[in-house]
């Protein structure tokens, strides 16, 4: 299967050098890479002058095609005819060397599958489930014979009956779904979200659906809706036999008082993308889970040593939430 991989970049020279790296020494090299840089300096540009690179087609972009969501869609236009995959990566990843191998795999495993993604190794936390051992179910995640440690929020969210009741990767009625992936047992799992840091889907399915206008600069959970409006076309799910590291490079980020804004308003819009018309108690959970970690995420001034973006990105959260009281996002692209 010929494929395409297209890398949306914004002033991050260095981390896309190292991503290149791990593409270069890929078991299966991409058919066409193409690079949609939004910087405004040249400094990626010089890298892709000095570098040569098989398959390459470098874009640099003005300010009308600037933003994840804008650039991915430029970057859809010089996808080559024949190619049948189509695969993102955001430009701070770097791959183990069978991870296309693996992707391209998995979409042969099944016709009706229409997204894959991968998983990140330095972000996984499962480990195998001791013998005779007691977990607490409000501490811990058991699944398929592994286990994960629940973080602040999600023991929060067990103790008081506000935890999703489908599993990772599952969006249910009141959106907060579980985030803690999936073990390393070279198995393949069916989602609804898939993760933009490392998602592909196939060609045909962009002839119907782009991403979304409506996410704009950084894109907070563009990947969600395209996810969940992919799905008309067939099933996503996550392959962990792909693997990648993804190590969250904080430049070209927008600051925490924005950031906190569009965890809200960005995650009421994904929310509604999915289920229109939710019932009443899933409204009730929804706005409850969204209080919830807003405080929580308040908690952080006096608990962690970052006071002023604990505090910023709390301002930003509890505005966005009453901000829908007035202003809801309105949906685009369904």
């Amino acid at each position: 299967m010929k494929f395409t991989l297209i890398i949306c970049t914004y002033m991050r020279p260095k981390p896309i050098e190292e991503l290149m790296v791990s593409v270069v020494n890929q078991k299966l090299y991409p058919d066409q890479i193409i690079i949609v840089d939004g910087s405004t300096n040249n400094e990626t540009s010089k890298l892709f002058e000095k570098n040569k690179y098989n398959n390459l087609d470098y874009y640099l972009v003005s300010e009308d095609n600037r933003g994840l969501t804008k650039q991915r869609n430029f970057g859809i236009t010089k996808v080559n005819l024949d190619s049948e995959i189509v695969c993102f990566l955001d430009d701070d990843t770097v791959l183990e060397n069978d991870y296309f191998y693996e992707i391209i795999n998995a979409f042969k495993s099944d016709d009706k599958i229409v997204g894959v993604s991968g998983i990140s190794l330095n972000e996984n936390c499962w480990e195998k489930c001791e013998p005779n051992k007691n977990y607490n179910k409000n501490e811990y995640y058991l699944f398929e014979g592994y286990v994960h440690k629940e973080g602040l929020r999600n023991k929060i969210r067990n103790y008081l009956g506000l935890q999703s009741n489908l599993g990772s990767g599952r969006m249910p009625e009141y959106s907060h779904g579980r985030n803690c992936g999936f073990p390393l047992n070279n198995k393949i799992y069916e989602v609804d979200l898939l993760i933009g840091m490392s998602f592909s889907f196939r060609k045909k399915i962009f002839n119907e659906i782009k991403f979304s206008t409506y996410f704009e600069g950084y894109g907070l959970y563009e990947d969600s809706d395209f996810s969940i409006r992919a799905q008309q076309f067939g099933k996503n799910v996550v392959t962990t036999k792909a693997k990648l590291y993804h190590y969250h490079d904080a430049s070209g980020r927008p600051n925490k008082y924005q950031y906190g804004k569009m965890v809200v308003r960005n995650g009421w819009y994904v929310w509604r993308v999915k289920y229109s018309n939710p019932s009443l108690k899933a409204r009730i959970k929804w706005n409850a889970i969204v209080l919830l970690l807003t405080f929580i995420r308040f908690s952080n001034i006096f608990t962690t040593n970052k006071r002023q973006e604990a505090a910023t990105e709390f301002l930003g959260r509890f505005s966005g939430w009453i901000s829908l009281f007035f202003n809801k996002p309105k949906l685009k692209n369904k």
